[in-house]
């Protein structure tokens, strides 16, 4: 449109807003009524202006209109994991994600009539054989999940110690010329947005320091970050744009590929058993996120995860939440169209900025390894979910349903097929471990004791 609109109004400054804002309240102080502190250590202003953008914003180089819809499905038994497979294949699902937790899985029988050229697939191991992902490396559309230091900040132990792990990484690394990070724990167990950025970069600088002198094929090294997103909408936007500029940066100093993908899942911190239904609600804008924020694949989770068994309605409408905003609500039709937004841009300048800082700190005091064995990072986490769980306990972080308009009549303790709490697990560990923890345990205890 070559015709500009509104000519015959003249601009109209920050200040010139500012000062009519302040003037509308009437004497109440314009910091305490209307800035907006986050844990993050961000004050989120009501306005954003034009004269306040001191540079050009970042450019993404993602594109929405790609992102696939993933369905994950565990393995337990080959036969059935194909069938389902196949199932979501013809239902909507571009990309199929396998969990394998025994090498006595068949990848060749997983794969049976499924079209690698068109499904890619992923399969994430949790077992470390170079032997097993040597059977299957040369599958085309393939990729595979490892993540020693993933495993260790979950479990508290390597598979088998420090040094035997590294060597059968490297094997695997040399093998699939990718290196995939689980950032997800840190979101679940509490960690504010800062830290999840700079523990991913962290995590991946171990990995790249390691193999810096091995990997053959930098300018194709394949770079994936397992990521969840919770239910803050544009701060959610905002960090998956944040994490992706400050992998370009990273990988500019290690000289490899410069573009990394991201695979994306909604949280499970904030869902509840009770009131279910609203976890629906939480994913849908969970994925919108994600998808704005230029994930490139996204796996909803089913609104029962936490307490059922996998089952087929779940799955089902997890997968149909996604085909809507693609098919129905065109989430595919404009690329970065967070791109510009005065409001997204600083908040992903901001998020960038504050998560450089920690993973100089990390790297400063001897890196991310040396740091989780002193417990500095499980410190940090603790304090930043303990302060959030406070929020929730005041009822200032509200999940409807739970914290606030609960539904007394709402009984689930004979609904429950799953433990929907965390397991204490008494066994000896290396490390203490990362333990995710939903915001609504104890209340969710409590409630479940009176019925």
């Amino acid at each position: 449109m070559s015709k500009k609109l509104f000519n015959d109004f003249s601009e109209v400054s920050s200040k010139q807003w500012k000062q009519k804002i302040q003037a509308d309240l009437k004497g109440a102080d314009y910091n305490d009524t209307l800035i907006w502190h986050t844990n993050e250590g961000i004050d989120v202003k009501p306005f954003y202006h034009s004269d306040e953008v001191e540079q050009q914003p970042f450019i993404s180089n993602s594109k929405a209109s790609q992102f696939k819809i993933c369905q994950s499905i565990f393995v337990a038994n080959t036969e059935m994991s194909n069938t389902k497979a196949i199932d979501a294949i013809s239902r909507g699902a571009e990309v199929i994600e396998f969990i394998i937790p025994s090498k006595d899985i068949s990848v060749e029988q997983l794969l049976k009539n499924i079209d690698l050229s068109a499904t890619p697939i992923r399969l994430k191991l949790e077992f470390l054989s170079p032997d097993y992902v040597q059977t299957i490396s040369s599958l085309d559309n393939t990729n595979i999940n490892v993540d020693i230091i993933g495993h260790l900040v979950k479990t508290g132990n390597w598979y088998h110690n420090l040094n035997e792990d590294h060597s059968r990484f490297e094997t695997i690394v040399k093998q699939t010329n990718t290196i995939s990070i689980d950032t997800s724990t840190y979101q679940n167990a509490g960690a504010n947005m800062v830290q999840q950025l700079a523990y991913a970069l962290a995590h991946l600088t171990e990995y790249l320091n390691h193999f810096d002198n091995i990997i053959n094929e930098k300018e194709s090294l394949k770079v994936v970050f397992n990521v969840s997103v919770g239910t803050n909408y544009f701060f959610e936007i905002a960090k998956l744009r944040a994490l992706r500029s400050l992998y370009h940066t990273l990988a500019l100093e290690f000289d490899i590929n410069p573009e990394c993908e991201i695979h994306a899942i909604p949280t499970k911190r904030n869902k509840t058993i009770y009131d279910y239904n609203t976890n629906m609600l939480r994913t849908t804008t969970e994925c919108m996120s994600a998808i704005l924020g230029g994930a490139n694949v996204i796996t909803n989770m089913p609104y029962d995860e936490i307490y059922h068994k996998d089952n087929e309605f779940g799955n089902r409408i997890s997968r149909n939440q996604l085909l809507i905003l693609k098919k129905e609500s065109y989430f595919d039709k404009v690329d970065n169209p967070a791109d510009g937004a005065y409001y997204i841009e600083s908040l992903t300048t901001q998020l960038s900025e504050k998560a450089l800082e920690v993973f100089k700190l990390i790297e400063a005091n001897g890196g991310f390894l040396a740091q989780l064995k002193e417990g500095t990072i499980q410190k940090k986490i603790k304090e930043s979910a303990d302060k959030e769980q406070k929020q929730f306990d005041a009822g200032d972080f509200v999940l409807l349903g739970t914290n606030k308009h609960p539904n007394p009549q709402d009984k689930m303790k004979d609904d429950l097929e799953l433990y929907p709490f965390v397991k204490h697990n008494p066994v000896k560990t290396l490390i203490a471990p990362i333990v995710e923890k939903r915001l609504a345990e104890t209340l969710e205890q409590e409630r479940l004791k009176s019925e």
